[in-house]
């Protein structure tokens, strides 16, 4: 079982909820969403999840954005009381599953959760503070979750025994856009491979989105595809598609078509270096048409590709 997790920016969500409407996400894929705004994007993304009753994950008490001070601050008889209300009710629905970070607030959460009847072996947990191992000890002494996910280190292995999904940041971030260049065609992950092996019962990454989480976004003097692919040997790999002219910030869409391009040249390559998806597909037809879709739909389209195809190998081979 893979986890993808993502950080519920407009493009993660939007990816989402397309894969969802298309029935591209396999069965043995349940996205987590650290939401980091209470959103319109966000409750519809929802709807559509239980609309096509496919598990997602929502974080309850995220760490980033201004999901949690939205939510207590909401104004009475606005449109955020509205998405707040829907979010409530669709938290409810057995399409959502439960989640929490351990945390400081995390026992406070568990209480009111506990007061609600919500039963903690149906939670999923991110466990990934040593600070908090004692507290999830404590928590989940004679009650396992669900799904406890945990970065593969000794501490960890030692307290949390059952239940276990491995926790990890595939993606090799650059400073820079044009950083990329410099490893075009490089290793991503194995996990899918040996995490049964290893006593995990699923694996979770950051995707081809990388575990940084910046507030605010700049115009890059770079534009960077970056698309997952298999090798002979089943690893999964990525390569780096960077536009050529990146003296400065002007004409992204120049940019754009430099870096589809390349990309378009290397999957017409034969035999074909990579299986067709949603989001690959998309890719070339920009491509043909020399359209450009935005910075944030670049960033959508890879991450439906990785899914996508993740969600095929899964339902392959479990």
């Amino acid at each position: 079982m893979y986890f993808p997790y993502v950080r519920g920016r407009q493009y993660e969500l939007l990816a989402l909820r397309e894969l969802a409407g298309h029935d591209l996400l396999g069965d043995h894929i349940i996205p987590i969403i650290e939401p980091v705004k209470l959103s319109p994007t966000l409750v519809n993304l929802m709807d559509e999840f239980i609309r096509v009753r496919h598990s997602v994950a929502i974080i309850r008490n995220p760490v980033v954005g201004t999901f949690m001070a939205d939510f207590q601050g909401v104004r009475k008889n606005s449109k955020e009381a509205g998405y707040r209300q829907r979010f409530i009710e669709q938290y409810e629905n057995e399409s959502i599953v439960k989640a929490l970070i351990m945390q400081r607030n995390a026992e406070a959460l568990l209480e009111f959760w506990d007061r609600q009847g919500v039963d903690k072996s149906e939670l999923l947990v991110v466990n990934t503070e040593r600070e908090f191992l004692d507290l999830y000890e404590k928590t989940f002494g004679t009650i396992i979750p669900k799904y406890v996910l945990m970065p593969d280190e000794s501490v960890f292995r030692r307290k949390v025994r059952h239940h276990k999904v491995l926790l990890d940041d595939k993606f090799e971030k650059q400073q820079r856009n044009a950083d990329y260049q410099e490893a075009e065609d490089e290793f991503f992950s194995d996990d899918h491979l040996y995490y049964k092996d290893d006593g995990f019962i699923g694996f979770s990454d950051y995707s081809v989105v990388g575990n940084e989480y910046i507030e605010a976004g700049f115009a890059p003097y770079a534009v960077a595809i970056h698309i997952v692919y298999f090798d002979a040997d089943k690893n999964l790999r990525i390569k780096h598609f960077v536009s050529d002219s990146n003296e400065d910030i002007t004409n992204p869409a120049l940019k754009y078509y430099e870096a589809v391009s390349k990309l378009a040249k290397w999957y017409n390559t034969s035999p074909r270096p990579v299986e067709s998806t949603l989001g690959l597909q998309t890719f070339l037809q920009h491509y043909e048409q020399q359209s450009y879709p935005g910075l944030g739909t670049v960033k959508k389209l890879s991450l439906m590709h990785h899914l996508e195809l993740m969600g095929k190998y899964l339902d392959e081979v479990e």
